[in-house]
């Protein structure tokens, strides 16, 4: 088995195993998240490889980071990551990319990431649940960072900190690559909560 096959497996795995702890029916999840109906289930069935914007919205509609949705068996109470482990979220033919180094669920989902955007990219982000912060310090080149339409340039030892729940987009307009950390935290969902109404259609977000 490959490692993406594994990935999917265990996506599959875990997507059910959260959705029963919420306590989530698959339109209740599809409401919450954005996502179809039948993109839950082909998921669930381990029948399809989301897209990064897709596992996010899950993730973020279970209240759970996106390392625990991968792999939500916990192990030891320090857990190391080495650099050969850490899951490859998005890839451009230029050279970026995005990896999930690790993360963690207490209070919250917490998230840490490593960052490459190669000159002329860009990653676009839908608007995170409310309460969503988002931590970076670039440590080579300048970054373009877009928050709800308003461009703030990051030069290499700047960091930033913005609430993720508008747009945003990290861009790079110059001439060598951006290198960044970036913490995500997103709030807590609370454990027992009531099933919308069958009528009620959220918006998507991510």
């Amino acid at each position: 088995m490959t490692d993406l096959d594994q990935l999917t497996q265990s996506l599959a795995r875990n997507l059910k195993h959260w959705r029963a702890e919420r306590n989530f029916t698959l339109d209740a999840l599809a409401a919450r998240s954005g996502v179809s109906r039948g993109m839950i289930i082909q998921i669930e069935q381990a029948r399809t490889n989301p897209s990064v914007g897709t596992t996010v919205k899950l993730a973020d509609a279970l209240g759970i980071s996106i390392t625990t949705l991968l792999d939500y068996e916990h192990g030891p109470r320090v857990r190391l990551v080495p650099e050969g482990e850490a899951v490859q979220m998005w890839t451009t033919g230029a050279g970026s990319h995005t990896s999930l180094l690790i993360g963690a669920e207490s209070p919250g989902p917490l998230e840490l990431w490593d960052w490459r955007v190669e000159p002329g990219d860009e990653s676009a982000s839908d608007p995170h649940p409310a309460g969503t912060v988002e931590l970076l310090r670039v440590t080579a080149g300048v970054l373009t960072l877009v928050v709800d339409g308003e461009e703030h340039t990051v030069p290499a030892g700047t960091a930033a900190a913005f609430e993720a729940d508008v747009r945003h987009t990290y861009r790079n307009d110059g001439t060598e690559p951006v290198r960044m950390t970036m913490v995500v935290a997103v709030p807590p969902v609370a454990r027992k909560e009531a099933r919308p109404d069958p009528g009620h259609r959220a918006g998507g977000g991510c």
